[in-house]
């Protein structure tokens, strides 16, 4: 993937397939997929955004299909244009035309083996856990909130018996509509930063609800509802009823989706932007030190 530096919106002008990064906040949205019944969601207003700018209806296809209030700081979609646009002018004009909740961080022309899902080698999700006795007054759609004592350690044992390859009917909804419950998990973790705990995980793809069923599983164990060999044999059991219960899909974010280097796309900074100094400030500082970042919002000024 390409540096930092070529985050930015240029002058180069681009038509035919275009890869797409948005971020947004789902606790205004019924889910990322748009709905008959007229239900708020983030696929169509990105759509109508770029409807706009391209004077002509615009569909796209994303990376992964995230749920009712889940959000993404890198949801990756591509669109066919006719239309010739600069790469700053997809980038402002669609957010001139976005509520504040959604964003465009970049474009870039592909070519037409690039699809936004299926080139997709791996998806990855932060799900944020504050944790004090006292409820949160900011930030309430942003993370969950958990009021007993949780341990990271004891959670981020359990979590490592869902490494691999695995038939993850436990962790899939009821109503989940994947033809297959086979997924690979490689890497997850559980750390505490003061009161905030972040389960990072990262897997070829995901069933529906897994990550918040994984989630609510490994709660219970950090608080001692359960034992830390619970997670392996709730796993064991393919059963979504031995399960427990599915945690809140406030704090769960779509951070990275994982491509081929061959289509040069930028890099995730990977956690949403309240939480990139908490958990990565050094991975800030090394992909900020010496690129044009700020070029986007100073060129107009000379």
């Amino acid at each position: 993937m390409s540096d930092l530096s070529s985050n930015t919106a240029g002058d180069a002008m681009l038509t035919g397939r275009i890869a797409l990064c948005v971020s947004y906040n789902g606790g205004a949205y019924f889910g990322w997929q748009s709905q008959p019944n007229g239900l708020s969601c983030v696929q169509g207003k990105l759509e109508h955004a770029l409807s706009q700018i391209a004077n002509h209806p615009v569909a796209v296809i994303c990376a992964g299909r995230t749920d009712k209030y889940v959000h993404a700081t890198y949801q990756i979609v591509h669109f066919e244009t006719t239309s010739k646009r600069s790469e700053r002018s997809w980038v402002f004009g669609c957010n001139a035309n976005l509520p504040s909740d959604i964003s465009v961080s970049w474009v870039r022309c592909v070519d037409d083996s690039f699809h936004a899902r299926f080139s997709a080698f791996s998806r990855r999700y932060n799900y944020f856990i504050y944790n004090h006795p006292i409820r949160p007054a900011h930030f309430v759609t942003e993370q969950t909130w958990c009021h007993l004592p949780l341990d990271a350690g004891m959670m981020n044992q359990a979590a490592q018996a869902l490494l691999g390859k695995h038939d993850f009917s436990s962790f899939r909804a009821v109503g989940c509509q994947s033809k297959s419950p086979v997924r690979t998990i490689t890497q997850i973790g559980v750390k505490r930063y003061g009161h905030m705990l972040l389960l990072d995980v990262t897997g070829n793809a995901f069933l529906h609800h897994m990550v918040r069923n994984i989630a609510g599983v490994l709660i219970a164990i950090g608080s001692g509802q359960q034992a830390i060999e619970w997670c392996a044999e709730v796993l064991s059991k393919k059963d979504r009823c031995e399960g427990g219960v599915t945690a809140s899909p406030n704090g769960l974010y779509l951070v990275d989706v994982g491509y081929p280097e061959s289509y040069s796309l930028p890099k995730t900074l990977g956690a949403p932007s309240f939480a990139q100094a908490m958990i990565a400030p050094s991975l800030v500082e090394d992909l900020e030190s010496g690129s044009s970042m700020w070029d986007i919002a100073i060129r107009d000024r000379s």
